[in-house]
């Protein structure tokens, strides 16, 4: 199952966040903006849009908490802003390439 996979690779980034700010999960944030962008999301506005128009089928079939929604623009743009680029590297090369 490619999902599982991708946990696995991208649970080990650490989350910036303090945790009375966290409204989303960090998985869940990543896994909505990498789907979002090889479908070919430009924008944080597109990876609401994605997450919004395939809100069921993250839930049901990658198993998504989304227990507050489809994050913001602005939640996905303060997140992954925060999110240390080199874990991300890392995690997306090996998960890419396994």
């Amino acid at each position: 199952m490619p999902i599982a996979s991708f946990v696995d690779y991208f649970a080990s980034i650490p989350d910036p966040r303090i945790d009375r700010t966290k409204l989303h999960g960090l998985l869940d944030i990543l896994v909505i903006a990498v789907c979002a962008v090889l479908c070919g999301a430009e924008g944080w506005e597109d990876m609401e849009e994605f997450g919004r128009a395939k809100q069921t089928w993250l839930k049901e079939r990658l198993g998504l908490a989304l227990q507050n929604g489809i994050p913001s623009p602005d939640t996905f743009r303060r997140v992954l802003a925060r999110i240390d680029p080199e874990a991300f590297r890392r995690a997306f090369l090996a998960w890419t390439t396994q």
